[in-house]
C-alpha cells in the first residue's frame, strides 16, 4: 500500500451525492441524510465540499462552511476499505488550502474524544484543543472537543 497512490481531489458535484451519502452511512452512527448534501451544494452559499477519488470511485469526502475568515469543517469521512492510507491527511490539507482560497484565516472542527485517530491527525496538522461542547453527539451524548488552527497560504 503506497502512501502516494493516485488519489484525485476535486470539488463535489450533485453526481457525487449518492456515493457521499453511502460513505456517510458507512462512517457515522447518526449520518446526514442524502438531502442534506443536496442542500449543501445547491442552497448553502458558504458550503465547500471536496471528494477524493481513486480510479473514478469516491473514497472520501470533506465539507466545510467558510464564513467571513473562518472555515468550519462540517464532516469528513474515508471509506472503511481505504482508511490507513493517508487519504484523510491529504484531504484535510486540500480543505485547508481551499479554505485559504476562499478567504479563510482560521479553521475549526469538532471531534469525539474517543476518536483518537482523528484527534492525532488534527494535532499533526496544527489543530489545538480550544474547548468542549457538552453532550454534543446525539447517539451517545459524548462531548465534542473543539479544535482550531491558523491557516497559512502555504498550507497545501
Amino acid at each position: 500500500m503506497e502512501e502516494r497512490e493516485n488519489v484525485e481531489f476535486r470539488f463535489m458535484t450533485l453526481d457525487d451525492v449518492d456515493a457521499v451519502a453511502q460513505l456517510e452511512q458507512l462512517s457515522f452512527s447518526t449520518p446526514w441524510p442524502r438531502d442534506a448534501f443536496v442542500n449543501e451544494l445547491t442552497i448553502n452559499k458558504h458550503a465547500r465540499y471536496v471528494v477524493a477519488e481513486i480510479d473514478g470511485r469516491v473514497v472520501a469526502y470533506c465539507g466545510m462552511w467558510v464564513i467571513c475568515d473562518e472555515a468550519h469543517i462540517t464532516n469528513i469521512a474515508v471509506h472503511p476499505d481505504y482508511r490507513g492510507r493517508k487519504i484523510g491527511d491529504r484531504l484535510m490539507r486540500q480543505m485547508m488550502a481551499v479554505a485559504v482560497l476562499f478567504g479563510g484565516k482560521r479553521m475549526t472542527l469538532e471531534v469525539r474524544p474517543s476518536n483518537q485517530t482523528a484527534r492525532n491527525l488534527y494535532a499533526k496538522l496544527g489543530f489545538v484543543e480550544a474547548g468542549r461542547r457538552k453532550n454534543y453527539y446525539q447517539d451517545n451524548q459524548e462531548d465534542a472537543i473543539i479544535m482550531w488552527v491558523t491557516l497559512h497560504e502555504e498550507t497545501e
